[in-house]
């Protein structure tokens, strides 16, 4: 049987933020994005919640061994949930069984200015949708995501993220026009933000 793959749909999609091998588009029917903040983290950031008719563009990658345990610290504020077969397009040769992180029941609450959305986290995530599905791809992350009212704190200068990638020039600029265009409410950096 071929290793178990995960579903990426935030930063996972940039594959400069981890090693997985074998990383490739699929999308999955029935989900959107959206915003979320957590009690176990103080910040906000991407989650799924599942929404019929809608659908999602990401990466999918096997977890060798099934060794989920270097994946499920990094996504510690999630349940890891088995998606079905049939709400996964990809272009894999083999039958896989794939899996997607939601954040856990109970924890969770739109961003605040306490928790919002910070601004080296959202730059990733876009650069890897650039990257890997151009500027359509870009566009249709803004559209199928919710929550685009909640705060975003400017740390470009001093990015909180730790896996941030640093988008530059031309690329920061698209993203600023992105942001525009969904009336997105940048708020200069404040200290003591972690991820």
């Amino acid at each position: 049987m071929s290793d178990p793959f995960f579903f990426g749909y935030g930063s996972l999609v940039n594959r400069a933020t981890h090693e997985y091998e074998q990383a490739r588009p699929a999308r999955v029917s029935g989900w959107r994005r959206q915003w979320r903040h957590t009690s176990l983290r103080d910040v906000a950031y991407l989650t799924v919640h599942e929404a019929p008719g809608h659908q999602i563009d990401g990466l999918i990658a096997a977890v060798p061994n099934a060794d989920w345990a270097a994946l499920d610290i990094r996504e510690h504020a999630y349940d890891r949930l088995h998606l079905p077969d049939q709400h996964v397009s990809h272009d894999h040769p083999e039958d896989i069984s794939v899996q997607i992180y939601k954040t856990k029941s109970g924890n969770d609450a739109p961003p605040s200015v306490l928790h919002p959305i910070l601004l080296s986290y959202l730059d990733t995530v876009i650069h890897g949708y650039l990257e890997v599905f151009g500027e359509q791809g870009v566009h249709d992350f803004f559209d199928s995501t919710d929550g685009w009212d909640s705060p975003i704190q400017n740390d470009r200068h001093a990015p909180i993220y730790p896996r941030h990638s640093a988008p530059k020039g031309d690329i920061l600029g698209f993203i600023d026009e992105k942001l525009n265009a969904v009336a997105a409410n940048v708020k200069q950096n404040q200290p003591n933000r972690r991820w």
